[in-house]
């Protein structure tokens, strides 16, 4: 599961551009006079150089970045899915010479499958030193990896953190984490992946009610009705295959459960370890791996051999187990690490588009049908999810863009010149008197 350890949710967050792409509205109706193109033609240019230089160059790269998010989320729930393995197997009957199918689990292990990827995790750290490194190495100066390894542990000092207070957070959230991939994998063994991952989208909602009752952040009205409607859509996922189906109704209230993990983790990384760089951020993640590889490790053999899961050493499925980490460690990557190349909210949106592109593959391959309650509630929960995006200051923004357009259809009222008020007649614009002052 994405582990973003930033709340890209954040009810605070404004559409705002920095102050070097801000433009006043005197300077730019400055730009359209026609008498000033040519005193302010230099002006012009640098504001075109600049939006095209970095603003378009950050749009570009979040489409990109989008795309990345998208493909490597849906890919990795899809390999997950396949890990749940069954063997076939027949048996002829001698009386009438009929072959019989039965079909026996041979890996079914959710946990060891929580273990094996997050595992994984440890080269967060590695890898972003590389690619420091790297990028240091072509720009000119030499980066050695002691000191990012010093400066992001100076970082945490100089926030009070000792190395016995550090070590218990990160085996806290170590066990938050694979709590909620736990409960992520083990609805995959019953729903669908399209259904799992629309669940899961709704954790934007959670962190909004979350932030807003521990991190004290603005109240947005839009947003409750966006919680409304999430929570309107696990309620008809829960019973989109009748009243009756307690299999869906526990596979809805797993991903459901780990969607809540996930908020939770988020705002008290917020609350616990507040604002961090990215250094703090990739060595984190790799005390989470390495947790998680030295510590649980003894729960996935006690899983085993009480026969609450199912392994079978001749047919674990390396490949899947093998892709599905590379790619959550690559969404995990992207996710956290992207923010330096583009804006945040194209992150944010590789949850909700994972939905569509997950339900077009499930159509297609593994013959899903979406209709009635399970199609509302798919629609119901990524509708919730673009509400809970919108900004604080959206009300703002969207009478700003009715502003623009009455403009666009009446250019004239805007460039015409409002008459001063004559107070020697009483002339000062009324309908209801005459230029001379007298009642009409």
């Amino acid at each position: 599961v994405i582990q973003v350890t930033v709340i890209y949710y954040s009810p605070s967050v404004e559409i705002k551009f920095p102050v070097e792409y801000r433009v006043n509205r005197e300077s730019f109706l400055q730009l359209c006079d026609p008498s000033q193109i040519q005193e302010d033609a230099s002006v012009k240019d640098k504001i075109k150089m600049t939006c095209a230089s970095t603003v378009m160059r950050k749009v570009f790269c979040g489409l990109l970045v989008l795309s990345l998010v998208t493909s490597t989320w849906v890919a990795a729930t899809q390999f997950l899915k396949a890990t749940y393995k069954k063997k076939s197997n027949y048996t002829e009957t001698s009386v009438e010479l009929h072959t019989n199918q039965t079909q026996e689990v041979v890996y079914s292990a959710p946990f060891l499958t929580t273990w094996f990827c997050t595992t994984w995790t440890l080269l967060f750290f590695p890898l972003y030193m590389i690619s420091l490194i790297s990028c240091s190495c072509c720009c000119g100066n030499k980066v050695k990896p002691g000191a990012i390894f010093q400066q992001a542990i100076r970082n945490f000092k100089d926030k009070g953190f000792t190395i016995g207070s550090f070590l218990s957070q990160c085996m806290l959230f170590c066990l938050l984490s694979v709590l909620t991939n736990y409960l992520y994998i083990s609805s995959l063994r019953i729903l669908e992946c399209t259904v799992v991952t629309t669940l899961f989208a709704t954790n934007a909602a959670f962190v909004y009610l979350l932030s807003w009752v521990v991190l004290h952040t603005q109240f947005v009205g839009v947003r409750i009705v966006a919680v409304i409607l999430c929570n309107t859509g696990i309620a008809l996922l829960a019973y989109m295959d009748g009243v009756n189906q307690n299999q869906t109704l526990l596979g809805v209230v797993l991903a459901a459960a780990a969607a809540a993990g996930s908020a939770v983790y988020k705002v008290m990384f917020k609350k616990v370890i507040g604002d961090v760089s990215f250094s703090q951020v990739a060595l984190f993640f790799s005390l989470i791996g390495l947790l998680n590889a030295t510590v649980l490790w003894p729960m996935g053999l006690f899983l085993h051999f009480t026969g609450l899961e199912t392994i079978n050493l001749q047919y674990i499925p390396w490949m899947e187990l093998s892709c599905a980490a590379a790619l959550s460690l690559g969404a995990n990557l992207l996710a956290n690490l992207s923010i330096i190349i583009t804006y945040e909210n194209f992150i944010t949106l590789g949850l909700v588009t994972a939905v569509p592109v997950c339900a077009v593959y499930d159509t297609l391959y593994n013959e899903v049908k979406f209709y009635d309650m399970k199609l509302a509630g798919v629609l119901i929960v990524c509708f919730g999810f673009i509400l809970v995006l919108f900004p604080a200051n959206w009300a703002e923004l969207l009478a700003s863009v009715v502003r623009w357009g009455k403009q666009r259809r009446n250019p004239d009222t805007e460039g015409a010149k409002q008459q001063p008020a004559d107070f020697r007649t009483g002339h000062i614009g009324s309908r209801l008197r005459s230029p001379s002052g007298r009642v009409k």
